[in-house]
């Protein structure tokens, strides 16, 4: 055996063990939310990004087909836990949760004549199965080479969320969340986009 075969063994076996340490993390800190989960995600893609991008040859199909379903998965499930524990970082738990996965706002600023707080109203409704939907195209647009897509991802997103983003909670929220789900979407596609090369 070479020193380069062995190099290359332990590249693929380091791979292997970071992917997979890497999408059980990403599912159990998506099923049962603790930032320690998280943080091992976080630590396991990390070693699989250096372990894929120092490999000096491509992935045959079967584990090139397999390395892609784990970080589309490690994508799908991380992105919504990295988004939430930096919304948490970001807001200091300030906003208030709606009852249907969005954020309360107040309908009018200010308070009324007799001192009353103002209605409230539920903004960025649906932000779990839309984050859910933005990472998976985001990984996929990766894996297949396209990262022109996240343009498209972005547009399709904003322009959606355009009429609720008036309020300056929901926009701090919008963009911060985005911005988490796609690095973290974005690093988990780029580990098989570098597997397959």
């Amino acid at each position: 055996m070479t020193t380069w075969y062995l190099a290359e063994l332990l590249g693929w076996i380091l791979l292997a063990l970071a992917l997979g340490a890497a999408t059980v993390f990403a599912v159990l800190a998506y099923w049962k939310p603790r930032r320690l989960h998280l943080w091992l995600a976080a630590g396991a893609l990390a070693l699989a990004l250096v372990a894929a991008a120092s490999l000096p040859s491509p992935a045959p199909l079967g584990i090139g087909v397999l390395t892609s379903a784990a970080a589309i998965a490690v994508a799908v499930f991380g992105g919504g836990p990295a988004a939430a524990v930096a919304l948490d970082l970001a807001m200091g738990g300030s906003v208030r949760q709606g009852l249907h996965g969005g954020i309360l706002v107040d309908a009018k600023h200010g308070e009324d004549a007799a001192g009353a707080r103002p209605a409230q109203r539920e903004v960025l409704r649906g932000g779990r199965t839309i984050g859910v939907l933005e990472r998976l195209a985001t990984a996929g647009a990766i894996v297949a080479g396209f990262p022109e897509a996240l343009a498209i991802v972005v547009a399709v997103k904003g322009v959606g969320r355009f009429t609720e983003l008036e309020a300056p909670e929901a926009r701090e929220r919008f963009i911060i969340g985005t911005l988490a789900s796609l690095i973290w979407a974005a690093a988990a596609g780029l580990v098989a986009h570098l597997v397959l090369r």
